[in-house]
């Protein structure tokens, strides 16, 4: 018989792996062909900068955010070798430098995974900062790396924009995770209904 602590760790991270592979398949789908712009006099559009055109806004990055909220519930739900294989195929998926992105997450969710338990007794609102400085710092990280290889990227401002709807999504996605999965922070000193420690 399979103990049930055991069931239920294998059963979250297989679970983790279906969410991230889900993601990662609706990113390749073709769902907006051609660029819907806002319904805006051409007269105002004019003002807008290149970067902030409004068709143009990129969307945020859903398994990142997902990985750090996981992270910061139950660590030990997202090994650091599923992160690494998870990103490692959305690198190869995605034409990105293979590896690259794959390396700064998981130097950033060990970063976080690092101080998980020292964050519990701490407002949502202070989790939530943390976690902007480190999608913050990935980010400045990857484009640094890319520029000092000389590879082509997008705009500064778009990067910004992208950084900061993957920080305002964090709030959802733990919101989400919390009432529809169960996931929680745990309190200090909170035991599991077998008896372990979170």
């Amino acid at each position: 018989m399979v103990d049930p602590r055991t069931a239920s760790l294998w059963g979250y991270r297989a679970l983790f792996l279906g969410l991230a592979a889900l993601i990662i398949f609706m990113g390749l789908l073709p769902l907006s062909a051609l660029p819907s712009a806002w319904p805006l006099p051409d007269a105002v559009l004019g003002y807008f900068p290149d970067w902030l055109y409004p068709y143009d806004w990129p969307g945020f990055d859903l398994l990142l955010v997902l990985t750090l909220v996981w992270v910061l519930r139950r660590p030990d739900f997202v090994p650091l070798l599923l992160v690494a294989l998870v990103f490692l195929v959305d690198d190869l998926l995605s034409f990105r430098p293979p590896g690259l992105w794959t390396a700064i997450v998981l130097l950033g969710t060990e970063f976080l995974r690092a101080r998980e338990s020292s964050t519990r007794a701490l407002p949502f609102w202070s989790e939530w900062v943390m976690v902007a400085m480190v999608v913050g710092a990935m980010s400045l990280s990857y484009r640094l790396i890319l520029a000092l290889f000389m590879v082509p990227q997008v705009a500064l401002g778009a990067q910004l924009l992208y950084v900061l709807t993957t920080v305002a999504a964090y709030p959802v996605v733990a919101s989400v995770t919390h009432y529809g999965l169960g996931l929680y922070r745990a309190a200090p000193g909170e035991v599991d209904p077998w008896g372990q420690r979170l």
